[in-house]
C-alpha cells in the first residue's frame, strides 16, 4: 500500500500515523491532459503528486485563463478549498501521466493540528503562494506586455552551466504558452523575442532558450516600472 511517509510534506511522520491516515486516502492516476480539478469544483481535498507534471491555471477577468504554475512530484495543491470550505480557484489539469495521493480535508486538516512542522511548512507554502500571486498581479497591472516577458523569461530560466552571466530554458515553452503565462496575445510574444534575438539578449538553439544578458533584461524591467 502506498505511504503518506513517501511524500516530503510527511517525511517525519511515525509509520504509525502514516499507516492510518494513508488507509483514508486514494491513490490514483492521471493521463496527460486529464483534468484533475476545474474552477469552482466544490471538492476540497489536497492533491500530493507522487509522479508528474501538473499545470495550474486561473481566470482573470473577461474569462481569460493565465498559467499560474507548474508543478511536479513533491508539490501539493488544494489546501486552499480545504481549510476554508470554498470552492476551487484553479484549474488543474496533468502536462504528463501523473500518481496522486487524494487526501480528503478532514484528514488533511487533522494532521495539521497534530503535527506543528507540517503545519509550519504548509504556512511557508501559502506565505510564499500570495507573494508570487501579488508579485503577479502588480505585473499584470503595472508593466506593459514586453516587460511582462522579460519578467516571465527569468522565472522559468535555470542558471546555465559554465555561463555564470546567462541562463537557459530547457525545454523552450512554445510561444502560445508563454503568452497565457503573461495574459498577452503569441503575436506579442513573437515579436519582442524576434527583437531580444535581434539585440543579443536571447538565443535560441534546437533544445533551449538562452538568456544572454541579464543584466540587460533586468535594467528593462525596472524601467518599465517607471513607464
Amino acid at each position: 500500500m502506498d505511504q503518506l511517509i513517501e511524500i516530503p510534506l510527511f517525511s517525519g511522520m511515525s509509520k504509525g500515523n502514516s499507516k492510518l491516515f494513508s488507509s483514508r486516502c486514494m491513490w490514483r492516476e492521471y493521463q496527460a491532459g486529464e483534468l484533475i480539478i476545474d474552477h469552482n469544483d466544490q471538492s476540497n481535498d489536497v492533491r500530493f503528486i507522487l509522479t508528474g507534471l501538473v499545470r495550474i491555471i486561473i481566470r482573470v477577468a473577461a474569462g481569460r485563463e493565465v498559467i499560474l504554475n507548474d508543478a511536479k512530484a513533491g508539490d501539493f495543491f488544494g489546501e486552499l478549498s480545504a481549510i476554508d470550505g470554498s470552492t476551487r480557484s484553479a484549474n488543474v489539469t496533468a502536462i504528463t501521466r501523473s500518481r496522486m495521493c487524494i487526501m480528503p480535508a478532514q484528514v488533511f486538516m487533522d494532521i495539521l493540528d497534530r503535527s506543528p512542522s507540517v503545519n509550519h511548512i504548509v504556512l511557508r507554502k501559502l506565505t510564499d503562494d500570495i507573494r508570487r500571486l501579488s508579485n503577479r498581479l502588480s505585473e499584470y497591472s503595472f508593466l506593459q506586455a514586453r516587460h511582462r516577458l522579460y519578467a516571465e523569461l527569468l522565472r522559468l530560466s535555470q542558471p546555465r552551466l559554465g555561463h555564470p552571466d546567462q541562463r537557459v530554458i530547457s525545454p523552450p515553452p512554445i510561444q502560445r504558452e508563454i503568452a497565457d503565462r503573461i495574459a498577452s496575445r503569441r503575436e506579442v510574444v513573437s515579436r519582442e523575442m524576434k527583437a531580444l534575438e535581434r539585440e543579443g539578449c536571447l538565443e535560441k538553439t534546437r533544445g533551449a532558450l538562452i538568456l544572454t544578458d541579464i543584466e540587460e533584461l533586468n535594467r528593462r524591467i525596472m524601467s518599465g516600472w517607471n513607464e
